[in-house]
């Protein structure tokens, strides 16, 4: 099927690391998504029940995480933990010195969501798993990541919720502060990997990131609001994990679960978003 002739993003559009990659990886992903809002029944990745059973998991810890940060009852959260996926996880969770520092020693916003306006119509939204803002006024931001193998640092620095949850971190970050500014040098972004907790994979910022992810942020959002037609990938190996690939007569075979999972982290829109509730900076 050929694109929508005239398809414009809606003047109120708001857009979050999951689209801004979406986009990145496929304008015509983008497009079938979030501007046709098509559901596609194809299946992401094979095996299929393996996969849906790991993202139930990922989702699971997400929420005991989440529990234990506001302060739940240990035990109580750890008899949740009912798989042995799980109960691994839940255990390097707890033994982990890095989290254990960050409960102990700092002012903690889990499920913390923030918003600031980008151009005059649209905004920029995002779900963090945690922030943390330290006694010495550092803004760690973590990321839980229940990955089977270890992505390489080099790789993560250029997904776009790396560049994304900084940035917006310093435009809108005064939602935590009472107003005054949260300056780019103070945030480092850190991904916890449930199966490598030794490993944890730390990016600090700096205001020259910063200027540069603000900007091709804003350009790339002025990008897709302007384009009349929204290309496929020339990368068809991407299309073995996408739902859109029959549609696109790219193929109806899946690909392996294992070698995806950074093709499948869930959209931020996908959660209970409050929108009402969310920390954010007028136009």
């Amino acid at each position: 099927m050929e694109n929508k002739a005239n398809l414009k993003l809606p003047m109120n559009f708001t857009f979050s690391q999951s689209s801004l990659q979406d986009y990145a990886d496929c304008p015509r992903r983008f497009q079938l998504r979030y501007m046709e809002q098509l559901s596609w029944p194809a299946v992401e990745t094979e095996p299929v029940i393996e996969n849906e059973k790991h993202q139930q998991e990922g989702n699971q810890f997400h929420r005991l995480a989440q529990q234990y940060l506001i302060g739940l009852p240990e035990d109580k959260i750890s008899k949740m933990a009912l798989t042995p996926n799980l109960q691994d996880w839940w255990e390097n969770f707890l033994n982990s010195k890095f989290i254990g520092a960050i409960k102990n020693g700092s002012v903690l916003y889990p499920e913390m969501s923030l918003a600031a306006p980008i151009g005059s119509s649209h905004r920029l939204v995002a779900k963090y798993d945690l922030i943390a803002v330290s006694p010495d006024h550092r803004y760690i931001i973590v990321d839980w990541k229940t990955y089977q193998k270890r992505p390489k640092d080099n790789w993560m620095a250029l997904r776009w919720q790396t560049l994304v949850y900084r940035a917006l971190l310093v435009r809108a970050g005064s939602h935590l502060t009472h107003g005054s500014p949260v300056e780019p040098s103070q945030i480092e972004m850190v991904y916890w990997y449930t199966n490598y907790p030794s490993e944890p994979a730390a990016f600090p910022y700096n205001k020259a990131r910063f200027e540069r992810d603000w900007d091709l942020i804003e350009t790339t959002v002025k990008e897709i609001s302007e384009l009349q037609s929204f290309e496929m990938t020339t990368e068809a190996k991407k299309c073995r994990f996408c739902v859109f690939r029959s549609y696109c007569d790219r193929g109806t075979q899946a690909g392996d679960w294992l070698q995806a999972e950074a093709e499948m982290e869930p959209d931020p829109e996908h959660f209970d978003i409050n929108f009402e509730q969310i920390g954010e900076i007028a136009f």
